[in-house]
């Protein structure tokens, strides 16, 4: 956040958008206005503000709906919601909802300038606190001990592996076997953005076929002999980590198919299933 934090200030009426516009301005708040519930949704497209200001019973598009745009689009976001017609229940209801403050009509302006300035001092620490634990982070990793390998071609795998790394792409690492393919692949993991999420491994040509697509997919009760009850494959089970096939050209042409479905999709059917579920590897 900038240090003259930004503030999107939402109602429907001009008059009322003009004195907010001066007052906050004149406050140190660089203040963008928009009049109507319609246009606010708009202004969020562009730079995403600090705070945002909104009134809550506009015509068409309510306060309550740029809230929940809001946190849609950035969870960390104060909105202060202004209403004429307040009350215990809908106070309640709105922070419930998310909301940073309610402030009922009319209100003076040393109060609404404090909501503010609260809401840009908790926008602050939150962004703050976010870049610290980043920089922890990256701290951590930079700890990371990388491979051993002084081999100019192993440093050059080991260069494409960090740049990589930062990317949701899908890496295919080849090389005989004992040579260090699982390896990276751990260093690829723990240097993204995943790396708090699990790490999984499977040799693909260690299980039969039917065992194969049952680990990696999941399947239905009832779907083959012994299939007692539902079972979650890894490709669920590995959701927000990282998921490395070992030997995939060991697989059947069949479930090769049901693997690039996987990459292209983002979804696996268990066996025996017919609704897809979402992957998130």
């Amino acid at each position: 956040m900038s240090q003259q934090p930004s503030i999107l200030v939402v109602d429907d009426e001009m008059g009322i958008l003009d004195v907010l516009r001066i007052l906050l301005k004149g406050e140190g708040f660089d203040v963008t206005t928009a009049q109507g519930g319609k246009a606010g949704l708009e202004a969020l497209k562009g730079n995403p503000p600090d705070i945002v200001l909104t009134d809550i019973k506009m015509p068409g598009v309510s306060g309550t709906e740029i809230l929940a745009a809001v946190r849609d689009q950035d969870p960390e976001t104060p909105v202060i919601l202004m209403t004429a017609q307040a009350s215990l229940q809908s106070a309640i209801q709105a922070v419930n909802q998310g909301a940073f403050y309610y402030i009922q009509k009319p209100f003076s302006n040393d109060d609404l300038v404090a909501i503010c300035r609260r809401a840009a001092e908790q926008r602050l620490l939150k962004a703050e606190n976010k870049q610290l634990k980043q920089e922890i982070r990256r701290r951590e990793r930079s700890g990371l001990v990388k491979p051993l390998g002084k081999s100019r071609a192993f440093q050059e795998v080991l260069k494409l592996a960090e740049q990589v790394a930062p990317t949701e792409s899908t890496v295919l690492i080849q090389g005989e076997s004992g040579t260090g393919k699982e390896v990276i692949a751990r260093y690829i993991h723990e240097l993204s953005a995943r790396a708090d999420g699990g790490f999984f491994s499977l040799n693909c040509g260690a299980l039969p076929e039917s065992l194969l697509e049952s680990e990696l997919f999941g399947h239905v009760k009832g779907s083959f002999t012994g299939a007692v009850r539902d079972k979650q494959g890894l490709f669920a089970a590995a959701r927000g980590g990282t998921f490395f096939l070992d030997e995939i050209g060991e697989m059947s042409p069949a479930t090769q198919v049901k693997l690039l479905r996987v990459l292209q999709e983002r979804e696996a059917i268990p066996v025996g299933g017919t609704e897809p579920i979402p992957v998130d590897v």
